[in-house]
């Protein structure tokens, strides 16, 4: 005999059930028969064993039952964990043995569980096309993102931009000698030029559209990485967005899926474990009352940075739908990523879960690619037979040589390591020193990065209203493309674009001048007429000129009530609550620094 056989018995729907799987598994390396009809061929088993166990008999004469059987199938068909596990780890081989001992005296039941974890029929998982879905995916994602960025860029970090990215690196040079080159990993130090900005976005747009068209996949996700992250240090304060390292992260493995390698789905279902069950996890942790006692979402729609015309209505309904909602948000949150590491049934209805709270959240806020760089995520875990069949033929996952392997384990396991940190370190885990040096290392090119949206849920919505003036006594009021302004204004519907100007106002309205630096330096802009910072806001007041003069006020915004939106038609009502920003003139405010107007009433 050349080929193992296996022995089961052909009257047990459990045992077809997982004959016909390992059948898939092995092909023709192993040969599966009914006791009944080949145990005439091995004598000294009985029908009795047979009932009780499956039995393995390979070439050799030697025969293994159980759990042993199992496992050793599984090594033929190239699988070969539990077979060592059986083998070297004390107590796997009892522990193993005695489920098995279970599970066959309880086939019935079993067999239910089987179905409702793996359907009617179990087959050898394929992630070729989620894969395939997930690097387009990302690529679309990036085409977006750059496309965002690139109107905006020389207004955020240009040259006459609010943050300028030349003195940045100059003084993160000064400071850091030779190791800013590490720390700020960015392709501008070569040079930092309005027009090298805005080419690295238009590059960038064209890598994302060539791995999009399948051409050149993975070297240019690679220079599309490499741009984004470039970009993410040149923005400094407008690109420090949770989505924005989450696409890096979530962009760095799209990479590593064009080696074709079988893990990647999984790291990419790691890196979607992570950022939904953190995004919980801060929730609760913060100690924020608003999501212990299930009132966040009373509030969430009101203030939460841009919202959708559909977040009024969501705003007003009931209490108990908000409490509804809370529960729910916790349940994916928590609950549900941990099953995205089991089988396929609830696996599928993990990510489903995940999906359905993004285009809830998508539907009632302007959250730019983020929903949709989520939804990718859950991707991997949708096996290729629970996807579309377009495209017919995609490239296949397949096991690469030993070497490969060693190498790609080699860059795997400090991804593995770090995120296991990110997710104990919140919950007050202490971390060895060399695993911090691992994550040190890893953070400036954020490719494994912590999470965790709306950890404390905002209760009032604060606005700044920015005023300039040409006599320092009649002061008229810019007005931005997105966020509230004139109450009578519609909420708009912007993603995937993210105005990152807006987006800051809101985080500045949370805190003070003191804490959001760069908004004296959005004031001096306006003050110098800069055209690419102005060219960000919906309309010029002063038809042209400067102003001599520009102040900031603070403005409490509420969605109005159905009765009042019915009586003039406003979205929201506006109230004013005092100074952010006392008034300033060019001549008392200068690039070094932002100093108040004498004499000038705010």
């Amino acid at each position: 005999m050349s080929t193992p056989t296996l022995l089961f018995d052909g009257d047990c729907g459990f045992c077809k059930y997982w004959v016909a799987y390992w059948r898939l598994l092995t092909g023709t390396a192993v040969r599966y028969a009914p006791y009944q009809e080949a145990l005439a061929a091995f004598p000294g088993l009985t029908a009795a064993q047979c009932r009780a166990a499956i039995w393995l008999v390979l070439p050799d004469g030697s025969r293994h039952s159980g759990a042993d059987a199992a496992f050793r199938v599984l090594a033929i068909a190239g699988s070969p964990g539990l077979a060592w596990s059986y083998r070297y780890i004390p107590l796997f081989a009892a522990l193993s043995e005695a489920v098995y001992r279970l599970v066959a005296a309880h086939r019935g039941p079993a067999m239910t569980l089987a179905r409702a974890l793996w359907g009617g029929a179990r087959v050898p998982a394929r992630y070729d096309r989620a894969a395939w879905y997930y690097v387009r995916g990302i690529a679309l994602v990036y085409l977006m993102a750059f496309l965002s960025l690139l109107p905006q860029i020389r207004a955020l970090a240009g040259s006459d931009g609010i943050l300028p990215l030349a003195p940045y690196l100059e003084a993160a040079r000064a400071g850091l000698g030779r190791k800013a080159y590490v720390r700020l990993p960015t392709l501008f130090w070569l040079s930092a030029d309005d027009a090298v900005l805005v080419g690295a976005c238009a590059a960038g747009a064209l890598a994302a559209l060539i791995a999009l068209a399948g051409r050149c996949v993975t070297p240019a996700l690679a220079g599309a990485f490499a741009l984004y992250l470039s970009l993410v240090y040149a923005g400094q304060t407008f690109m420090s967005f949770q989505w924005d390292l989450l696409l890096l992260e979530a962009g760095f493995l799209a990479c590593l899926m064009g080696t074709r390698q079988p893990l990647v789905p999984w790291l990419v279902r790691l890196l979607a474990f992570k950022f939904m069950f953190l995004s919980g996890a801060v929730k609760l942790l913060s100690g924020d009352p608003n999501w212990a006692n299930l009132g966040a979402l009373d509030y969430h729609f009101e203030t939460q940075p841009l919202p959708t015309p559909l977040a009024w209505y969501v705003h007003h309904l009931p209490t108990v739908a908000h409490r509804a909602g809370v529960i729910a948000t916790f349940a994916i949150e928590l609950v549900l990523p941990f099953l995205l590491f089991a089988p396929r049934r609830p696996r599928l209805v993990a990510a489903w879960g995940i999906i359905v709270l993004e285009a809830a959240i998508a539907l009632t806020g302007n959250y730019n690619f983020f929903n949709v760089l989520t939804v990718l995520l859950c991707g991997c875990a949708f096996e290729d037979r629970d996807l579309p069949r377009w495209p017919r033929r995609v490239p296949a996952l397949a096991a690469p040589p030993p070497r490969t392997r060693l190498a790609f384990a080699a860059v795997c396991a400090p991804l593995v390591l770090a995120n296991a940190c990110h997710v104990a370190t919140p919950f007050g885990v202490g971390m060895p020193a060399a695993l911090d040096r691992l994550m040190a290392a890893l953070a400036p090119f954020c490719i494994s990065n912590a999470y965790g949206v709306f950890a404390v849920m905002t209760t009032e919505r604060l606005e700044i209203r920015v005023e300039g003036s040409d006599d320092g006594r009649r002061w008229l009021a810019y007005e931005f493309r997105y966020k509230p302004g004139d109450p009578a204004r519609r909420p708009t519907l912007v993603a995937p674009h993210q105005p990152r100007l807006d987006w800051q106002m809101w985080f500045a309205a949370l805190g003070s001048p003191d804490q959001n630096p760069w908004f004296g330096n959005f004031l001096v802009r306006l003050l110098e007429g800069a055209p690419d910072v102005r060219a960000l806001l919906a309309g010029d007041p002063f038809a042209g000129h400067v102003p001599r003069f520009v102040r900031a006020g603070l403005d409490r915004y509420r969605f109005t009530t159905p009765a009042q939106r019915a009586q003039d038609g406003a979205w929201w009502t506006r109230e004013p609550v005092g100074s952010y920003f006392p008034a300033i003139s060019l001549q008392a405010a200068g690039r070094a620094g932002v100093q108040p107007a004498a004499g000038e009433a705010p």
